[in-house]
């Protein structure tokens, strides 16, 4: 394979193409952050057409499409020198950087057909990729917004956490978009890292900052609320919540 490939076919399993993705994903945020001024200079107009190529060991490489047809990868978009100074450099950029997403999860998911991955495998490897920010968040400062509405999230979630046997059911809810603030404290850091592998104890998916959660007061189980048919309306009124096992084990018992 050519250097824009980025290596011989070695990923066979869900987390082998996920590393894959993710030190494409960092060559190209590269490209497009701490390399920016050289990324800019190598995408000259007046040259051919140019793509933006994420290589495996995290580094990243401007240069032509391959030639050979069909390609041995999906190819990323063509021409993006040719915008260049036509646009704002911020929007420019911004521009690579949805392209880059698109071309990332193309390889990622060729690889995934290519090495017949069954329905579940397919589904850990979209759940790895999604837990990371996109490019285009990284790169137009989305991504720092969203861990910060994250860890505001995830505070609430831990003192709710800790009221058991109080009126009130520990419910996670949605909650605004706090004030920006350069300075994150470690303690919110840590929280946030430890929240990222709170799974839903009816569906098994990860916890995310945006969905509605709420906790059980018996087995203090956390579950998205569509899951267990609770609304955040509802949970206003609920003074003790106990999910379907807990409630099933209790009438069992009568």
């Amino acid at each position: 394979m050519d250097s824009a490939g980025g290596g011989a076919y070695s990923s066979r399993t869900a987390e082998e193409v996920f590393r894959d993705f993710r030190g494409r994903r960092a060559g190209m945020i590269k490209a497009l952050t701490t390399d920016v001024e050289k990324f800019y200079k190598q995408c000259d107009p007046e040259k051919e057409n140019l793509c933006l190529y994420g290589l495996p060991n995290e580094t990243w490489e401007v240069t032509l499409p391959a030639e050979e047809v069909p390609p041995e990868l999906p190819e990323p978009a063509l021409g993006i020198n040719f915008a260049r100074d036509g646009m704002e450099e911020k929007d420019w950029l911004a521009l690579v950087a949805v392209h880059s997403d698109a071309w990332s999860l193309a390889v990622a998911f060729y690889f995934g057909a290519r090495f017949g991955f069954d329905k579940e495998s397919r589904r850990r490897l979209f759940n790895m990729i999604n837990n990371l920010p996109t490019i285009y968040e990284v790169v137009t400062g989305t991504a720092k917004k969203q861990s910060k509405e994250k860890t505001s999230n995830s505070t609430s979630k831990r003192k709710a956490s800790s009221k058991i046997g109080e009126s009130q059911p520990k419910v996670a809810k949605i909650l605004p978009p706090p004030k920006e603030d350069e300075d994150s404290s470690t303690d919110d850091e840590e929280d946030e890292d430890e929240h990222e592998n709170t799974l839903c104890g009816a569906c098994g998916d990860n916890y995310a900052h945006d969905e509605f959660w709420i906790c059980c007061d018996v087995c203090e189980k956390w579950f998205h609320g569509k899951c267990v048919k609770i609304t955040p309306a509802r949970a206003e009124h609920i003074k003790q919540y106990k999910c379907p096992s807990c409630s099933a084990n209790k009438r069992a018992r009568a």
